[in-house]
């Protein structure tokens, strides 16, 4: 007996339990209205596909594909500071290769690039975890292709142009071998010679029909120049005789001068001679 009541003594009350009872559901209210794992359906080219998600103070009002940018685009409501959407594709539905090779998203929060990371890779599904800040509301995640038989290929495939047709050269036609042209002497044109000769007259004369004949339009010893009649020029021949006669009665005067100065100049000095002894 003292054993079971020290057993009964030991376990919770009833109010106890009660009030843990509360707490849990209290606790289990709360995490439902933060953490929650749902399921959207989403439409691409007539094929519809779920999309498994799980969000932390965020709730999702809409999702959708943009088949021609590739894209998953997610309306959000952020409750939390931050929330957190995790979220699962499907590889037969969206995925990101490149070349055969697992490639990244490419991950926008109303146009910003947010944190994010690639939780878990398996061979049929990728899990993203994207951090959102207060106030987002939406998220793109761009991808390279919808459907695993590739109705959008992840490369473009390069049209093949046909071939061109290669054209037919034609055989240049020679080139005509120009012969440099003959330079053409530009004539000379000779000024015509006056074939008469020019005859120059003496003073006192002019030239009438080619022949120098006395000029009588002024008197004798006179000229016809510049239109008046001046005295005509002495010749050499004329002045010479006269200059050589008046030298000659310069020097014989000037000897005689000479000679009388010194003959002078003797006889006074043999006068002073004779006077002195």
């Amino acid at each position: 007996m003292d054993v079971q009541s020290d057993r009964l003594g030991r376990m919770p009350s009833l109010g106890s339990l009660a009030k843990i009872s509360i707490g849990l559901i209290i606790i289990a209210i709360i995490s439902s209205a933060f953490v929650y794992a749902e399921t959207s359906t989403v439409e691409v080219n007539g094929v519809s596909y779920d999309v498994d998600y799980t969000g932390t103070g965020v709730t999702v009002s809409s999702m959708t594909a943009d088949a021609d940018f590739i894209s998953l685009i997610i309306g959000v409501d952020v409750t939390g500071s931050p929330g957190t959407l995790e979220i699962t594709l499907d590889r037969n539905f969206f995925d990101s290769v490149y070349q055969g090779e697992d490639d990244d998203f490419i991950v926008l929060v109303d146009g910003d690039e947010p944190e994010f990371s690639e939780t878990n890779t398996s061979d049929q599904s990728r899990t993203l975890s994207i951090t959102l800040p207060s106030g987002t509301e939406e998220i793109e995640i761009i991808g390279s292709q919808f459907g695993s038989s590739g109705s959008i290929p992840e490369e473009e495939e390069e049209v093949t142009q046909p071939e061109e047709e290669e054209e037919v050269t034609q055989p240049e036609e020679e080139e005509e071998v120009t012969q440099p042209e003959e330079e053409v002497p530009t004539p000379i044109v000779e000024k015509p010679v006056d074939e008469k000769p020019k005859t120059e007259c003496g003073p006192g004369t002019i030239l009438q029909d080619g022949v120098c004949v006395l000029d009588e339009r002024c008197g004798p010893g006179t000229v016809l120049e510049g239109g008046e009649c001046v005295a005509e020029p002495v010749t050499e021949s004329e002045v010479t005789p006269q200059g050589l006669g008046k030298q000659l009665v310069i020097g014989v005067v000037a000897a005689f001068v000479i000679a009388g100065t010194i003959g002078l100049v003797l006889a006074i000095m043999s006068k002073a001679s004779k006077s002195s002894k």
